[in-house]
């Protein structure tokens, strides 16, 4: 339940940030960068995951 959660707020999250991003022209271009951000999002959160799954157990 918290894997589809994370990717949901990941994928809205990314959506928004292409969408405002004044750096990014073309469709192609956003489309990019909203992958990347997703990408992000869920590399960075299943990492931390990992992390804090030592300091728990």
């Amino acid at each position: 339940m918290h894997l589809i959660m994370m990717m949901t707020f990941a994928f809205l999250v990314s959506i928004v940030f292409a969408g405002i991003n004044s750096e990014t022209v073309t469709e192609k271009a956003r489309l990019f960068y909203g992958l990347k951000v997703f990408g992000s999002f869920m590399g960075i959160g299943l990492a931390l995951a990992w992390v804090l799954y030592f300091f728990v157990m």
